[in-house]
């Protein structure tokens, strides 16, 4: 990573159930033990606990926000940037990451993996989204089983 700290996004549901935001708040963590920053959207669910958890390893965390107020933000996000473009700033979040790992999700979270998929930024997916292209499996995201297989794999990439 020349350098530098590896950027990895952190994409999942706004509105996870507590074992998927245990999972994401593990993930955040371990992130910021191995020294990288954590890029989420910096709403709640699977954002807020990515960072919430980073936080805790005194790791730092930066929100690509939908609206136009800083104050929106979740309270673990030690830069909040407001985009004003809602939804679109899915796309933002994948290009200022190196890799992602997506915990669950929804159809956001759909709309990041196919950006980062499309650029070519690495996915590692953990009880997240099955694709497929002409009725066979795509191999696009990589698996893995828990946090910290997730996190390794993620750095892995990037080596």
């Amino acid at each position: 990573m020349n350098g530098r700290a590896p950027y990895i996004g952190v994409i999942g549901a706004g509105e996870p159930d507590r074992t998927t935001e245990d999972t994401a708040e593990s993930v955040g963590r371990l992130l910021a033990e191995r020294g990288a920053v954590v890029i989420c959207g910096g709403l709640g669910g699977v954002m807020e606990a990515a960072c919430r958890g980073a936080r805790s390893a005194g790791g730092v965390t930066v929100g690509i926000l939908p609206g136009t107020e800083r104050r929106h933000g979740n309270a673990y996000l030690d830069i909040a940037l407001p985009t004003g473009i809602g939804e679109m700033r899915n796309a933002l979040i994948v290009r200022a990451s190196d890799a992602l790992i997506a915990v669950a999700g929804e159809f956001g979270t759909l709309s990041e993996i196919a950006f980062a998929i499309k650029t070519g930024v690495p996915v590692v997916g953990i009880d997240t989204w099955d694709l497929s292209k002409r009725g066979r499996a795509d191999g696009s995201i990589l698996r893995a089983a828990s946090p910290g297989e997730a996190v390794d794999r993620a750095l892995r990439e990037l080596s």
